[in-house]
C-alpha cells in the first residue's frame, strides 16, 4: 500500500515506529521502567506484537522499522503473518546502519553507520528476505549533508531503480544541519525526476530546526514524516518536564504527551507523526493527540521550549542506552 493511502485508510495521522521494541537498549528515557525485566527476544516479540495490535486497532496505518532496529524487521514480519486480514497498512524501512549490538543492553556500540552502495545492496537482501513484498517504503537512514547519498551518482541510480520498482524512496535526517541535509535531498533527481518521495525527521517542541525545510518538502509534494515528537522521553514525564508543558496539559485536560505530540501533529506540514511507545497504554495516550486541539495562544507558548539544535543535539547524543 502506497504512504499516501494508508494515511487516508487510518482514523489517525499518527503512525507506529518500532525503534524502541526492536532491541533491548535504547536512548528513550523512561522506556527501561515500562519493558519486561527480562528481554529476551521472546519477550520483546510478545510487546511489540501488543503494541502493534492496540496501534492497529486504534487506527494506526503507517508501521515504521529500520535494520538497525535490532529483530524490528523480524517482529514486524511475524505479526503481519499472525494478522493475514491486516492489508490496509504501509510497511516503511530503512538502512544505512547495521545493528551490532548482540542483543546485549551493555554493548560498546549498538550500531553501525554506512550510506555505501554495498550496505544499500545488502540490506536491502536482507530486508526483502523478511517483509517481502510487504515493504513499501525504504528510507536512507540519518542522512547528514555529509552522507554519501547526496553525492554517489551511482547509488542514487540503485535507489531511483527501487522506486521504479514500486517501492517509494525516502530518507531520514538526524544532527543540527537537518534543514541543509533535507534541502540538499530536494534538489536531488535521476533522469529528470525526484529522486526521494519521503522525508523523516526530528522535530519536537524542543527541537525545532528543520521545520521550515520540512514546510518547503511539503509543498514540493514530498510526504512529511515526524519522528522522536517526544524527544526520546523528554516530553513524556521522564526526566522533569517544562513547567509550560505540565500547565497546558492541565489546563486541557489531556495527557503531556498527548500535548507534545498535538502540537507537532498541527503542523500543517506533517504528514505522518511517529509514536515510539513501548506498550499498548502509551500507545492510547499517545494518541489522544489527535483530539487535542491547541489555539494559536497556546502553541506560542509551548514554542518559547524551543533550544538551540547544537544544544539539543549534544544533549541527545549524551542519552544513556538503557
Amino acid at each position: 500500500m502506497s504512504f499516501e493511502s494508508a494515511a487516508a485508510a487510518g482514523t489517525t495521522r499518527m503512525g507506529l515506529g518500532l525503534a524502541a521494541l526492536g532491541r533491548p537498549a535504547y536512548i528513550t528515557l523512561g522506556r527501561d521502567a515500562e519493558l519486561p525485566s527480562v528481554r529476551t527476544v521472546e519477550a520483546m516479540r510478545e510487546r511489540a506484537f501488543e503494541v502493534l495490535d492496540a496501534a492497529y486497532e486504534n487506527g494506526v496505518r503507517y508501521l515504521d522499522a529500520a535494520r538497525s532496529y535490532g529483530r524490528a524487521e523480524e517482529f514486524l514480519a511475524a505479526w503481519l503473518a499472525h494478522r493475514p486480514e491486516v492489508r490496509d497498512v504501509t510497511v516503511g524501512s530503512k538502512w544505512g546502519y547495521t545493528y551490532v549490538g548482540d542483543w546485549r543492553l551493555d554493548a560498546d556500540v549498538h550500531e553501525v553507520k554506512d550510506h555505501s552502495a554495498g550496505a544499500f545492496e545488502r540490506q536491502l537482501a536482507q530486508t526483502r528476505a523478511l517483509l517481502g513484498d510487504r515493504l513499501d517504503l525504504y528510507q536512507v537512514h540519518s542522512v547528514t549533508p555529509e552522507s554519501p547519498v547526496l553525492t554517489d551518482r551511482a547509488l542514487q541510480e540503485e535507489l531511483a531503480a527501487l522506486a521504479a520498482g514500486g517501492v517509494t524512496v525516502g530518507l531520514s535526517t538526524s544532527g543540527p544541519a537537518q534543514a541543509e541535509a533535507i534541502r540538499a535531498a530536494l534538489a536531488l533527481e535521476v533522469d529528470g525526476a525526484p529522486l526521494f518521495s519521503t522525508v523523516q525527521a526530528t522535530y519536537n517542541l524542543l527541537e525545532t530546526s528543520a521545520g521550515t525545510a520540512l514546510a518547503e518538502a511539503h509543498e514540493a509534494g514530498v510526504a512529511v514524516i515526524v519522528k522522536e515528537a517526544l524527544a526520546n522521553g523528554r516530553l513524556a514525564g521522564a526526566g522533569g518536564l517544562p513547567p509550560e508543558l505540565n500547565a497546558l496539559a492541565a489546563s486541557t485536560g489531556s495527557p503531556v504527551d498527548a500535548v507534545a505530540l498535538a502540537a507537532v501533529l498541527q503542523q500543517p506540514w506533517a504528514d505522518v507523526v511517529l509514536s515510539g511507545a513501548v506498550t499498548a497504554v502509551d500507545v492510547i495516550s499517545n494518541l489522544h493527540a489527535a483530539g487535542t486541539a491547541l489555539d494559536g495562544g497556546q502553541l506560542a507558548s509551548l514554542a518559547s521550549l524551543a533550544e538551540p539544535a547544537a544544544d539539543y543535539w549534544r544533549h541527545r547524543s549524551a542519552l544513556p542506552w538503557t
